[in-house]
């Protein structure tokens, strides 16, 4: 009589357990990352619009440089809004405490705030 056994192949019990610990310690450590992501975006996009602003500003005194009829009039940092197309979105202010107004040529730097406590600074330089 001959008796054979079949080797039967797969995972034991302890290597499914230590699968299922694995995985709960890497939840536990990555969810906590992905959770705080809005607040992270809301920031990122508040410090791409002070970029923007800066970027408006340095663009806006070439233009005024080339000729002194266009461009917009910056004595403040309210008007740095003036320099992005359609204006700041809302939610969002443009303000600083410098002397008023701007005197030309004078590089300030506005606080830009925005939604859930973000904010960023923007330098602007001043135009008459």
């Amino acid at each position: 009589m001959r008796i054979s056994l079949v080797r039967q192949s797969g995972f034991t019990l302890i290597e499914l357990v230590m699968v299922i610990v694995i995985l709960g310690i890497l939840s536990a450590v990555a969810i906590p990352k992905f959770v705080d992501l809005s607040g992270d975006a809301q920031a990122a996009a508040t410090q791409a619009l002070a970029g923007a602003i800066t970027s408006g500003s340095v663009i806006n005194v070439a233009v005024r440089r080339v000729n002194p009829a266009k461009g917009q009039v910056v004595s403040d940092c309210t008007h740095g809004a003036r320099l992005i197309e359609g204006g700041l979105p809302a939610g969002y202010t443009l303000g600083g405490s410098l002397p008023l107004p701007v005197p030309a040529g004078t590089d300030v730097v506005c606080t830009l705030n925005g939604p859930n406590s973000s904010s960023a600074s923007a330098t602007l330089t001043g135009i008459l």
